[in-house]
């Protein structure tokens, strides 16, 4: 005789994925703190001033989209939307962009 089929809880995978937003929110700060840390490392320049300042801006989006996409997977855990290719994009680009950010900081 075959197993009985279990239902699926579909609380477990929002509650993951709701998670895995906060880490990746707390790196980013992590990343951007970092960033500032390594501008005014050196002495103050107005380079680093600016690419400093993206990157905190940088940050600030990315929390937006994690905050929003927190926020909908609280609300509906059982019927939560996919994320929208607008929002995902977002999220890659400022990720990404933090990541030169951080680069031509250590430059």
């Amino acid at each position: 005789m075959s197993a009985p089929a279990r239902d699926r809880d579909p609380g477990l995978q929002p509650e993951r994925t709701r998670l895995a937003w906060r880490r990746t929110t707390l790196s980013s700060t992590a990343a951007a703190v970092l960033a500032v840390r390594a501008a005014v490392h050196g002495g103050v320049s107005a380079l680093g001033v600016v690419v400093c300042a993206l990157c905190c801006a940088l940050w600030l989006g990315f929390l937006a989209v994690a905050h929003l996409r927190i926020r909908t997977l609280a609300s509906d855990a059982d019927r939560a939307p996919a994320l929208t290719p607008l929002h995902a994009t977002a999220a890659a680009v400022c990720t990404m962009a933090l990541a030169v950010c951080a680069v031509a900081l250590l430059l």
